[in-house]
């Protein structure tokens, strides 16, 4: 099978069906094609007894196998209190505490497959209300995220959540709409999109995935079932991952290294499995431009700012621990050649370094690579004095946040240090026009800020605008 992908990052699937009877001809070979497909790890999701003791079977054969156990809203007419004990006690006795190999039988990661079926209805609604709600509540005491199932179910499935207080999950399979997703992602649940974002007429769930903001993506096969394009009509199986993948990056424009890197990540966090890095990044991939994280202090607190809420972005660690050396810069780019730009961003401001900027960028036109700072536009000010001429014939081109219409606004979101900070902006916009030959601002969607009036301003001044959604960096 040719996957027509070469990755550095490598995948979870997050939800498949290893254990079921589909896979009994080949589950070795099947097994073998993923680690082949850059498949790091696999959840096995039970759905009944049988299925809940055939995941755990697996998962203590293969060291990047987990599971999780649960039952079925298909089978909650079948729940019982003697059924509601061995899910607890198997999920008690084998939940995952580490990797070491003493604790490898140690694999269950989550209480899953539960939740609502109202499309084929084959348990009573009451029942399956009722069974979803005790298995919930049930990986509320004993600290394990939830997999949920919700078809044709929306109102009662957000209800019942809620009313369980449970905040830590995921809605697998999504097939609701963006409302639904809002909803359980302020609660705190991740969305995972499966094999049918790859169908055409999948618009409306073309759009989820667009815009599920980073850090609640997940990926999954939900093998055998939901065979993506172009595989649809044949069985599932973990290694087709990669075409879902190719279809989110295309919604996302991102790449599939980047889908890769930001839903692996957060499949480890979710369930607690795998190594996760706590080194900082300085230099950081994301489509063709390589980033460069040189500092995190910065003259703005912006209320909306990614670096208050998580160390990440697109999957790149951004909290240094120490500010980073030219050297180190510069064998962390080696070929400048190799990204359609270098850009200067990262958790803080970066004209704080002017004199890294201009040494390192006068390097990287030297080896004839592209220049672009990121910057919130306090550089003269941080400096006193103009710095713009010092950056002429060095950077090709400035993304300058705006943010906001008015001062009284910018004061409000930003929280500059400086006094008259949003006209001291305006003027390092105007005076950038004269030397940099391609400026443009930048213009989040916070509460309060009109946007046709910054980008009016935009205009006037001569420079494009980008808007940014809220939560959508990098």
């Amino acid at each position: 099978m040719n996957n027509d992908f070469t990755l550095n990052q490598k995948f979870i699937d997050t939800h498949c069906h290893l254990e079921m009877d589909e896979f009994n001809p080949d589950r070795e070979i099947v097994i073998q094609r993923a680690i082949e497909a850059g498949i790091e790890a696999i959840i096995t999701i039970g759905s009944d007894m049988k299925g809940n003791k055939g995941a755990l079977e697996i998962s203590q054969k293969y060291d990047f196998i987990y599971c999780s156990v649960g039952i079925h809203p298909h089978d909650a007419k079948d729940f019982n209190e003697e059924i509601y004990n061995q899910i607890k006690d198997m999920a008690i006795r084998h939940k995952i505490h580490n990797l070491s190999p003493e604790n490898r039988k140690n694999k269950v990661v989550a209480i899953g497959e539960i939740g609502l079926d109202y499309h084929y209805d084959n348990s009573p609604r009451d029942i399956q209300r009722k069974v979803f709600l005790k298995q919930l509540l049930l990986a509320k005491e004993i600290n394990l995220p939830v997999v949920i199932h919700s078809r044709e179910a929306k109102s009662d499935t957000l209800s019942i959540m809620k009313e369980s207080g449970v905040t830590n999950g995921v809605l697998h399979c999504f097939s609701g709409d963006i409302d639904m997703a809002e909803k359980a992602m302020a609660m705190g649940f991740h969305i995972s999109i499966a094999g049918p974002v790859t169908f055409k007429n999948a618009k409306k769930l073309h759009e989820v995935a667009r815009i599920i903001p980073d850090d609640f993506l997940l990926i999954e096969t939900d093998a055998p079932y939901l065979t993506p394009e172009p595989y649809r009509g044949r069985r599932n199986e973990p290694a087709f991952i990669l075409q879902t993948a190719k279809k989110i990056a295309e919604l996302r424009d991102l790449h599939i290294e980047d889908v890769a890197r930001i839903t692996t990540l957060n499949a480890k966090r979710l369930f607690n499995i795998g190594e996760i890095s706590s080194k900082a990044e300085i230099a950081y991939k994301i489509r063709d431009s390589l980033y460069l994280n040189i500092t995190n202090r910065c003259t703005n607190r912006c209320s909306f700012c990614i670096r208050f809420i998580s160390d990440y972005v697109k999957g790149h660690n951004l909290r240094l621990a120490y500010e980073p050396s030219e050297e180190e810069l510069k064998a962390a780019i080696g070929n400048p050649r190799n990204y359609k730009e270098i850009v200067f961003c990262g958790y803080g401001e970066p004209t704080i370094r002017l004199d890294l900027i201009k040494s390192l960028s006068s390097w990287i036109k030297q080896h004839r690579g592209m220049v672009r700072i990121n910057t919130n536009g306090h550089g003269n000010i941080i400096h006193k004095r103009n710095i713009l001429p010092e950056l002429k014939g060095l950077v090709d081109s400035l993304s300058i946040s705006l943010n906001a219409h008015n001062e009284e606004t910018y004061n409000r979101i930003c929280k500059p240090a400086y006094k008259n900070a949003y006209n001291e902006v305006l003027n390092f916009i105007k005076e950038a026009k004269k030397i940099i030959p391609d400026v443009s601002v930048t213009v989040v969607t916070a509460e309060g800020v009109d946007i046709e009036k910054c980008r009016k301003i935009a205009d006037n001044l001569g420079v494009g605008f980008r808007l940014r959604k809220l939560d959508v960096v990098g």
